[in-house]
């Protein structure tokens, strides 16, 4: 690097961290490292974790260290057995998302658009989510085996809920003078839906998603813990069972990731489809 780069570049870090004053270090700023915090707390987490076990001195399995949660995650690796209860339970939560986006989406639409078939069903809709997902489960279980299916459908009720929700509150938010525009252009019932209702829509829809994509892990698992012969919640049941924490942790920290992967789709889908809404990089930043 040239004198005259290796000068700019510094250049470059000092106006950063002068841009960056309520910053403790403002050369993140510089390095354009969004997730550092993120980072940091794990690194702190891990370093309460393994003070807590060294001085409290707990047995493995009331609460094994960090250490051993990683040598117990790789053998889980290497034997196999995460990632195939891994892929069970994905699918679990794939298609019992899928199933109950689909429903919610359209019932949520029917119901925005008509309120005497939003008096009909809504008492009934309200009091099954009264209900907890766990009394249910192993009614579900029961009637439809201890196979895939119960457990898609309880994925699929417990995501139902909020995503109906805001379907409803999403397509009621259309501004009823741009309604009163479709309706002098003419427009078609599917002309309103694609040009105005869903796109007005999305932004509240999408929110909904976010809660649903993250609550159908937690439907996958409770169907596992009711009766199943794989997946994550299964392997929760095992190392329990055996008194293997180590094996708890290594399947709870599992389902956390793929909650969060799920969480980071919909927001990567959102931001795709929501660029109209977002303001341009450049806006805000110091001249």
């Amino acid at each position: 690097m040239s004198r005259h780069a290796h000068v700019q570049t510094v250049q470059r870090m000092y106006v950063a961290i002068i841009h960056c004053p309520e910053s403790l270090f403002g050369v993140f700023c510089y390095m354009k490292t969004k997730y550092w915090l993120v980072f940091l707390s794990l690194f702190l987490l891990l370093l309460v974790w393994q003070l807590v076990t060294w001085l409290g001195s707990f047995p493995n399995f009331i609460l094994p260290s960090p250490r051993e949660v990683g040598t117990r995650f790789i053998q889980a690796i290497l034997d196999g057995s995460l990632l195939r209860n891994a892929a069970v339970t994905l699918v679990e939560v794939l298609l019992g998302l899928a199933l109950g986006v689909s429903v919610a989406t359209v019932l949520g639409y029917l119901l925005a658009r008509s309120l005497h078939l939003e008096r009909l069903l809504s008492p009934y809709i309200v009091a099954s989510q009264s209900i907890p997902i766990v009394a249910i489960a192993p009614l579900l279980v029961i009637w439809f085996g201890p196979g895939l299916s119960s457990k898609v459908l309880i994925c699929a009720l417990i995501v139902f809920f909020p995503v109906l929700v805001n379907t409803v509150v999403g397509v009621r938010s259309v501004p009823e003078d741009l309604r009163d525009l479709m309706r002098s252009l003419q427009a078609t019932p599917w002309q309103t839906l694609k040009s105005l209702e869903a796109p007005a829509a999305l932004p509240v829809f999408l929110g909904g998603l976010r809660i649903g994509a993250t609550l159908s892990v937690i439907g996958a698992v409770v169907g596992e813990f009711v009766g199943a012969k794989s997946g994550l919640g299964f392997l929760v049941n095992v190392g329990r069972g055996v008194y293997d924490t180590a094996l708890v942790f290594v399947a709870v920290f599992t389902l956390i990731v793929m909650a969060l992967i799920l969480y980071g789709l919909v927001a990567l889908i959102e931001k795709h489809l929501l660029k109209w809404q977002q303001r341009p990089e450049t806006e805000g930043l110091p001249v």
